[in-house]
């Protein structure tokens, strides 16, 4: 049975942590059932310095919880619709999160490549909303968590993010981060980027 990462994984440089939880798996437990996805897409937020992060103007209520500590899912609506799902990560009173943008799935033969595909799909395929903002994913009693099956490491390659056009100089910054070719991947330019 998989066990939580450990908070000292997430307190860390974001950007760090982006890079390593590529090929780690997401683990939704749901009574006795479980479903695992591998995760290969992810945005690095780099705090109050970051014109694409929540965190911009500081710890507002929405953002506060980007302040830490670590190791906390940070989950909020886009287009009042679309969940999307953060880990919390830096130190303690730093702000910083990793987006999860797209997983591939492994347990669920009837979910394709493409079930996980994108950050509102893949918190609508594992039924993660907002009553799990504030989950502590390092706790062996979480119903999300992440964990290292052993896997080897995959390609990483990195691009500018996706839909934060508005960041300015931010905008360009290559913080995301994703295995290459893999199906599961969002689409958008450089899917299979750089």
């Amino acid at each position: 049975m998989e066990a939580p990462l450990p908070r000292a994984f997430y307190a860390r440089p974001t950007e760090a942590v982006a890079r390593e939880l590529l090929g780690k798996v997401l683990v939704r437990r749901k009574g006795l059932s479980r479903l695992r996805a591998r995760i290969v897409e992810v945005e690095a937020y780099l705090g109050e310095r970051d014109a694409a992060s929540h965190a911009r103007r500081g710890p507002t209520p929405r953002a506060a919880i980007m302040f830490g500590p670590p190791g906390f899912l940070y989950v909020y609506l886009v287009y009042g619709m679309h969940h999307c799902m953060n880990f919390v990560t830096e130190a303690d009173g730093v702000a910083g999160a990793v987006l999860v943008r797209a997983a591939e799935p492994l347990d669920d033969a009837d979910m394709d490549a493409g079930a996980l595909r994108g950050p509102g799909k893949l918190c609508l395929g594992l039924d993660v909303t907002l009553r799990d903002r504030g989950t502590d994913v390092t706790l062996s009693t979480a119903t999300l968590f992440v964990a290292d099956d052993g896997a080897a490491r995959p390609a990483v390659r990195r691009s500018p993010r996706i839909g934060v056009d508005y960041a300015g100089i931010w905008a360009a910054r290559r913080l995301r981060f994703f295995v290459p070719h893999n199906p599961s991947v969002s689409g958008g330019v450089g899917r299979y980027g750089t």
